[in-house]
């Protein structure tokens, strides 16, 4: 599970991702596991598959969650 941010903030929502997404605001994924595993880095330069998160603090405080796909220049969230 990686946390999730726009534009260097915590997003509210998992509507407020995809309105960023559409938008071309900045969308990082925040790598979490302590096997370093996972994907650190802006959405637009992420490679293929599939990123599961938590919003809006996966630290603190998770009151959504979802799941984001990457194909090619194509981006989903569920």
């Amino acid at each position: 599970m990686q946390g999730i941010w726009i534009n260097g903030t915590r997003p509210k929502s998992k509507k407020a991702i995809k309105e960023a997404l559409i938008a071309g605001d900045e969308v990082a994924l925040e790598a979490t596991s302590v096997f370093g595993n996972e994907y650190d880095g802006l959405v637009a330069d992420a490679p293929d598959g599939e990123y599961d998160f938590a919003g809006p603090d996966v630290h603190k405080t998770s009151n959504f969650w979802g799941t984001l796909t990457v194909r090619g220049d194509k981006v989903t969230i569920k």
